[in-house]
């Protein structure tokens, strides 16, 4: 069951081997001890669109973004075909980075509950100090969002340090990158297993309510 299971971690730091990767490495090393596959995506250094609300991804009706300049439909590729996402972002002025914010809310509002909903998620963050908790914060919602139920660790996940040898140095934040790894096998397994024996992830109601509160 095990070897069909992966999991995709996104490298949202424009530093392809710095402290993001360094906390992402951790993650996929425990999974990877636990049977389930992984699969590193940097997001890259260069410039990453916001979403536009062009609605385009929903017109062509494939859950794919219409800019095709950067990796967010490579993500969305890779997504499907995975049970489970990891966002790995430095921290910057207390929140995720901006090329990684504009890489989720393309993602996310492309694919959707489509691609993400039952998928397991999880969330890292990368500081030399503080601002981790808002930016897990933020980082997290794109799961609540999308019916991902999110996995949890011994404590928040974050590491901390200016360099990844310094992160290699936060001892208590690498034990909790690798406690978020098992986890995170441990559930993709459970639900895996759960669906081979009819156990199913519920429907969403037919009719999707909206309120707007002014009319």
């Amino acid at each position: 069951m095990a070897d069909n299971l992966k999991i995709l971690l996104i490298n949202g730091s424009p530093h392809e081997h710095g402290c993001t990767y360094t906390a992402l490495r951790e993650v996929a090393g425990a999974l990877e001890a636990e049977g389930v596959g992984t699969h590193i995506l940097h997001v890259g250094n260069g410039p990453v669109r916001g979403c536009i609300g062009c609605g385009g991804c929903a017109r062509q009706g494939k859950h794919r973004c219409v800019f095709r300049d950067d990796r967010v439909d490579e993500a969305l590729d890779l997504a499907e075909g995975c049970q489970g996402l990891v966002i790995g972002s430095p921290v910057h002025y207390a929140s995720a980075s901006g090329s990684v914010t504009s890489f989720m809310d393309r993602m996310f509002y492309a694919g959707g509950r489509a691609v993400f909903a039952n998928k397991v998620g999880a969330a890292v963050v990368s500081a030399r100090r503080a601002g981790t908790t808002a930016a897990l914060d933020q980082l997290q919602k794109y799961f609540a969002i999308s019916g991902m139920p999110i996995a949890p660790s011994q404590y928040w996940p974050m590491v901390h340090g200016n360099t990844p040898e310094q992160v290699l140095q936060d001892e208590e934040g690498l034990q909790i990158m690798r406690t978020l790894g098992r986890y995170m096998a441990y559930m993709v397994k459970s639900f895996a297993l759960a669906r081979e024996h009819g156990l199913l992830p519920p429907e969403p109601e037919a009719e999707r309510k909206t309120t707007n509160f002014i009319r």
